[in-house]
């Protein structure tokens, strides 16, 4: 640079410190609901238990559910794809480049509200299931099952819990990946990225 030419960077500094902080966040939400579903998919993949109902043996298991069998197919989807998408974001944010072209914005844009529909489909069909075998329906005389299976029934809450902190997470980052996405269409669209040249 010759000593006529002086860099000057509009609002630069700032707006990457934004992208970097929005990119860590992102990093850190996928990576966490990564881990809540591979939880939520073990609590309630491994959940049994054996009762003896006149002399009978009676075996609940997660697949006697349609519902909890949905969550978990669905929470074993969304754990694979977020650490991908986490992987993705991290070699982004060693390489130095924060911001993307149009297409993949809109593809991860696309596949996290996807993702994120699909997670609280899932959470609210098998909460559903979950109050149906807790109190039962006593107007369509359907049994109460927690009262059989409690060690069942807990196990499947705990891993419904999770399955919800889990597309919380996913909404939040459906959020941040609409804010990546359209501001690439804003007015100081990849400003932060460009430094001019002034001769003087």
């Amino acid at each position: 640079m010759s000593p006529g030419d002086v860099p000057v960077y509009s609002m630069g500094g700032r707006m990457k410190a934004v992208e970097r902080r929005v990119k860590i966040g992102e990093v850190v939400l996928r990576l966490v609901m990564c881990g809540l579903c591979a939880i939520t998919c073990a609590l309630i993949g491994t959940d049994t238990q054996v009762r003896m109902i006149f002399s009978l043996e009676k075996k609940a298991k997660y697949t006697d559910m349609k519902a909890l069998v949905f969550l978990v197919i669905t929470n074993g989807v969304a754990s694979g794809y977020s650490l991908i998408q986490g992987v993705r974001c991290l070699v982004a944010m060693t390489r130095g480049s924060v911001l993307f072209n149009k297409t993949l914005a809109w593809a991860i844009f696309s596949c996290d509200q996807v993702m994120a529909y699909l997670l609280l489909a899932a959470v609210a069909a098998a909460m559903q299931s979950a109050v149906l075998s807790e109190f039962g329906q006593p107007e369509m005389q359907w049994m109460k099952v927690c009262n059989l299976y409690r060690k069942f029934c807990n196990q499947v809450g705990e891993g419904l819990v999770s399955s919800f902190l889990a597309s919380l997470s996913m909404v939040t980052i459906s959020f941040l990946s609409a804010f990546n996405l359209f501001r690439l269409y804003g007015p100081n669209k990849g400003r932060g990225n460009t430094s001019y040249t002034v001769s003087m």
